[in-house]
């Protein structure tokens, strides 16, 4: 039995995981068994860029916090080695980006499961989420084609202004030569 200062840690850990967890707009569950120390230094490097919070957790805190908050779907997945990565902004982004290097370090590295908006969901989930491009390409997209009818009358308007003064300035000419 742990002594009362160590239990009291530990609970605060599940508390502030469960909080976390709660809160976040997208989650995600790897297995990183095997990644060399250079490449988890770069993936961290990737994620604190993007604002996802990575972290290595134990499995039975993870299991307590996610009991807490109704997530106990996730006991599933909760065994070997388990990290977490977490976004509070953009819930695409900790998919798309753990995806990506899954990709490059499928030996060693799977994703395992995620949550989303107070949701667990699947691998498949995951890997859909991961497809989606980031927040600032979907609202450029979006305003390109808000854009194109706008463009497209401007493109008319200035070739009938251009038509225009072509056909204003060969009138004169064909008065000069009469």
């Amino acid at each position: 039995m742990p002594n009362a200062k160590v239990l009291s840690e530990k609970q605060a850990t599940v508390a502030a995981l469960a909080e976390k967890m709660k809160n976040a707009t997208s989650g995600v569950l790897v297995d990183y068994k095997g990644i060399t120390v250079e490449d988890d230094t770069k993936l961290r490097s990737e994620l604190r860029k993007a604002n996802v919070d990575y972290a290595v957790v134990k499995n039975t805190l993870v299991r307590f916090a996610a009991n807490q908050i109704g997530f106990e779907e996730l006991d599933g997945v909760l065994h070997g080695t388990t990290a977490m990565a977490v976004s509070m902004e953009d819930p695409t982004t900790p998919a798309r980006l753990l995806a990506e290097f899954a990709k490059t370090h499928d030996k060693f590295f799977h994703i395992k499961a995620g949550f989303l908006e107070g949701k667990v969901v699947d691998l498949a989930t995951v890997e859909s989420l991961a497809a989606i491009p980031p927040k600032d390409i979907l609202l450029s997209t979006v305003l390109g084609t808000m854009m194109a009818p706008v463009a497209a009358l401007a493109r008319v308007l200035q070739a009938i202004v251009d038509k225009q003064g072509e056909e204003g300035a060969a009138a004169p000419e064909a008065e000069a030569q009469a």
